[in-house]
């Protein structure tokens, strides 16, 4: 997402529609505009403050452009309503992002995007409550429950926004080091850079699960989450104290005014906080979901409480077969007996999932949310197309988001689409069978090279014909994590010795140029270096000298 630093950090434009929307709207100025604010601040020619350096002040406020989360949540908030805008004329416009749990994770993810791409353009950050759960909460590993401390949550959207403005603080420090050495035609080659500097603040889309409990905690929640930076808040109509991973059994929804009026509290946080544009995602668990913990109240027939109940598992009763603390309801006129568990919930009857889903997403798109999100048991573009043909019958710009989830065995699931396929028109399967397809035997197969290819067209394929905006993976990281450290273990503890590390990292990150082989750079010492020279002139006592061993690489 672009924004230039020739910036005015005092001057905010307000864009007043959402279509002319662009990423360099909110500020305009220029590096020397920026030195000039500086010199007029009043004390500036005082005597006493003679060593303070208006062009320093001005480089440390470029480098410093968000200064708070309600200034990240409008920026990102902007650009995530134009990518909607754009996608809904160019379904190719899709956008992606990757789950992370940690700043440091999600600041690694974005250098990397601008060094492979150039640009992070429709590039944005996941905060997944699964890795909050099972990797950021005090209690130590947790399930996806809602077991882990609320404000963990907005703890680490603050995270990640301040390594996201470190790195640009980071990059920027070092053009301007280049631009103090540089002469020339060089030198103006750097200001180009500088004046044309893409942030690595992009938008995020944070689940806050169920709410954390009944709508005043949602609303409580969501101000945490917009002020620490959040443009996008998913969330899910599950029972908040009975919440399930998507990707779990066990799953309870509740009644659509119950939710409903969860949206409204995180639509009300939004505008209290002035993010007037905020977006919401409204998640449906329902495909997987058999249950519910209340009877919906209704008051006339096909009113909204009297389809949610229209999907109870119910049998009819009468006088002679009525048992003591029964809970009956009139439907239709007859007197029928909703299904309850020893739990008190009630069932909901086999095969209604997907009419669930396109009720649950109809419904709130109609009353609030921006988005929807369908939590699917496996990745099929006929199964999500099929959902969303039918919502945008009603709501023709209705545009999801969608978790390629970590949970799915994509091997399996796209090899056993391409068996299933080949089946149906008739091509000869001798050589396959089909619940054996994740055996390593099949890799180079006819058909498994088919399924790859369309897994890896999957996103550009779903986004066309589900009308799929937002592809997301949930846990990536997660699991990134667990595979480097695994090989990373295997080869040093064992035969290679140092030269796991050596050979299995850092020589690739000398060769594939990730900044992090300078970790003392990346940490901030060359800006501390900057900082101490502001400070202290000639008598600064800089890291960055001939001794330093950062100056192997």
């Amino acid at each position: 997402m672009v924004y230039f630093v020739n910036i005015d950090f005092f001057i905010q434009l307000k864009c007043t529609a959402l279509h002319i929307l662009n990423r360099e709207c909110l500020y305009m100025s220029n590096l020397n505009d920026e030195v000039n604010k500086a010199n007029e601040v009043s004390s500036m020619n005082n005597d006493s403050w003679g060593a303070i350096d208006p062009n320093y002040v001005a480089r440390m406020r470029l480098q410093n452009r968000f200064k708070t989360g309600i200034d990240v949540a409008k920026y990102t908030a902007a650009i995530m309503r134009k990518d909607m805008d754009t996608f809904d004329s160019d379904s190719s416009a899709y956008t992606q992002s990757l789950g992370c749990w940690h700043g440091f994770i999600g600041q690694q993810k974005m250098i990397s995007i601008k060094k492979h791409f150039g640009t992070n353009d429709r590039k944005y950050l996941y905060l997944s409550g699964w890795m909050i759960a099972a990797l950021r909460s005090d209690f130590g590993p947790l399930p996806d429950q809602s077991m882990h401390e609320k404000t963990s949550v907005a703890s680490l959207i603050a995270e990640l926004y301040t390594f996201l403005r470190q790195a640009d603080a980071r990059e920027l420090g070092g053009l301007f080091r280049e631009l103090d050495s540089a002469e020339g035609d060089a030198k103006n080659e750097v200001q180009t850079k500088i004046d044309n500097f893409q942030t690595h603040v992009v938008p995020i889309i944070a689940d806050i699960d169920a709410g954390f409990g009944n709508a005043e905690a949602t609303y409580l929640m969501a101000k945490q989450m917009i002020e620490a930076g959040a443009c996008c808040i998913q969330i899910e109509n599950q029972v908040s104290d009975e919440k399930q991973c998507g990707h779990q059994d066990g799953k309870v929804t509740v009644p659509h005014s119950d939710f409903l009026a969860k949206i409204n509290a995180v639509r009300y946080a939004f505008l209290e906080l002035g993010v007037d544009d905020g977006v919401i995602v409204a998640r449906t668990d329902s495909l997987g979901a058999g249950l519910t913990k209340q009877i919906a109240v209704t008051r006339e027939k096909g009113d909204l409480g009297d389809q949610y109940n229209s999907f109870l598992d119910v049998e009819e009763v009468s006088d002679d077969n009525m048992n003591h603390g029964d809970v009956l309801i009139n439907q239709d006129g007859k007197l029928v007996r909703p299904k309850r568990l020893p739990s008190n919930l009630y069932r909901f009857k086999d095969g209604t999932g997907e009419a669930r889903c396109i009720l649950d997403s109809i419904t709130s798109l109609q009353n609030g949310a921006d988005l929807i999100w369908i939590e699917t048991e496996k990745p099929h573009i006929d199964q999500i197309g099929g959902m969303m043909a039918e919502i945008k019958k009603v709501v023709p710009n209705a545009k999801l988001v969608y978790n390629n989830s970590p949970s799915f065995n994509w091997t399996l699931n796209f090899r056993q689409q391409v068996f299933d396929k080949w089946e149906t028109e008739g091509k000869d399967l001798s050589a396959y069978e089909r619940s054996e397809l994740m055996n390593e035997s099949y890799d180079a197969t006819e058909l498994s090279l088919e399924a790859d290819n369309k897994i890896k067209t999957f996103q550009a394929d779903a986004a066309r014909e589900a009308g799929i905006f937002h592809h997301l993976i949930t846990l990536p990281t997660y699991h990134t994590a667990a595979l480097s450290t695994d090989n990373l273990a295997k080869d040093y503890f064992g035969e290679e010795g140092m030269l796991g590390y050596v050979a299995g990292v850092q020589r690739k990150e000398i060769r594939q140029g990730i900044a992090c082989v300078k970790h003392q750079n990346m940490a901030g010492a060359d800006m501390g270096d900057d900082h101490k020279e502001y400070f202290a002139g000639e008598a600064a006592l800089k890291a960055s000298g001939e001794d330093n061993t950062m100056n192997q690489f």
